[in-house]
């Protein structure tokens, strides 16, 4: 038997549900986003905050890809990368394949910064969830796995 059988409950209503919930998701983690950023340093844009973490999650990389992963216009990557390197989180190197390319990638620093302000951000997440059982854990986590599409793939977050 389906929920929404023993629930009494139309289909498009819990699909309503369903997109007021993520809504509520999405905008919650981007004010703790917005908080983070902050915390890592208050006199950059959010934006330049997304570029930290990319590079904290992917590695090394150049501008274009950092353009084109965080769905920025390279004008803005650039400048935004000028203020994270001028403040001492980023590096600018020489690309060790060609010699031409420019790599970027986090100081010490920077990771560093990194790491205090997601730790804030991490401990309202973990706090709502303090009192789930493992079991509840583990089955929210397969359900977001199975939303994002990962089970296809057999991706782990």
């Amino acid at each position: 038997m389906k929920y929404n059988e023993v629930k009494n409950e139309p289909r498009e209503k819990l699909e309503i549900e369903l997109g007021e919930q993520l809504n509520a998701l999405i905008s919650a983690s981007h004010a703790l986003n917005v908080r983070a950023a902050a915390k890592f340093d208050s006199s950059l844009q959010p934006a330049a905050f997304h570029i930290v973490r990319w590079l904290y999650s992917y590695g090394p990389t150049n501008a274009a890809t950092l353009a084109e992963s965080t769905a920025m216009d390279r004008s803005s990557v650039s400048r935004l990368v000028k203020q994270l390197e001028s403040l001492g989180y980023l590096n600018r190197e020489a690309s060790r394949s060609d010699g031409r390319g420019i790599v970027l990638s986090l100081t010490e620093h920077g990771q560093q910064k990194l790491i205090d302000a997601l730790k804030e951000k991490e401990s309202v997440f973990y706090e709502r969830i303090s009192d789930w059982e493992d079991a509840e854990l583990h089955n929210f986590n397969q359900m977001l796995r199975q939303f994002n599409g990962l089970h296809r793939y057999g991706t782990q977050p």
